[in-house]
């Protein structure tokens, strides 16, 4: 299944058209992007595995990968590091960013797999889809869905499906 987040801040879930927010700066051609512009990249993206923050609810319901979030998970944003993109264990040396945040927004997060295989530095990293503030202000270039939407959807995904970010 494909669930399609459009750059007006529409997302279809099945049948089901609900709120969400995109990066700040819209949306870019995915060989475009650029790692802190703050745009979320056109195209298709699967749906990797989902982290949630165990002390604010249970693993969500859903057929992909889980696994609780820990205090000392981050994932890396530097370009020049080994491992750009991919999760560390802070402290880390390099620049990251922290999983287990004060906020909501990664109370839940979905992994796309944007610029992963392997990670092309400076070409974006941490791009998920996650819990969206209230209001849907923008994001730092991810895809936000209000939480329980966020659950609907992981709820009927699992392996093989992903998310496309188009425009209007």
């Amino acid at each position: 299944m494909i669930f399609t987040a459009y750059a007006d801040g529409r997302c279809r879930i099945g049948d089901r058209v609900v709120s969400c927010a995109l990066g700040r700066s819209g949306v870019v051609e995915a060989g475009d992007k650029r790692e802190g512009d703050g745009a979320a990249p056109l195209g298709t993206w699967a749906l990797l595995r989902v982290l949630y923050r165990p002390d604010r609810g249970a693993a969500p319901r859903t057929r992909l990968p889980v696994e609780a979030i820990g205090l000392d998970d981050g994932w890396c944003d530097a370009p020049q590091d080994p491992a750009y993109n991919r999760p560390v264990t802070l402290p880390y040396p390099a620049s990251c960013e922290r999983m287990w945040r004060e906020d909501e927004l990664y109370d839940i997060v979905c992994i796309l797999a944007h610029n992963d295989n392997p990670p092309i530095p400076g070409m974006g990293s941490a791009i998920f889809l996650h819990v969206a503030k209230p209001g849907y202000p923008p994001t730092e270039g991810c895809v936000a869905l209000a939480r329980a939407d966020l659950e609907a959807l992981l709820a009927v995904a699992g392996p093989g499906d992903a998310l496309a970010i188009e425009r209007a």
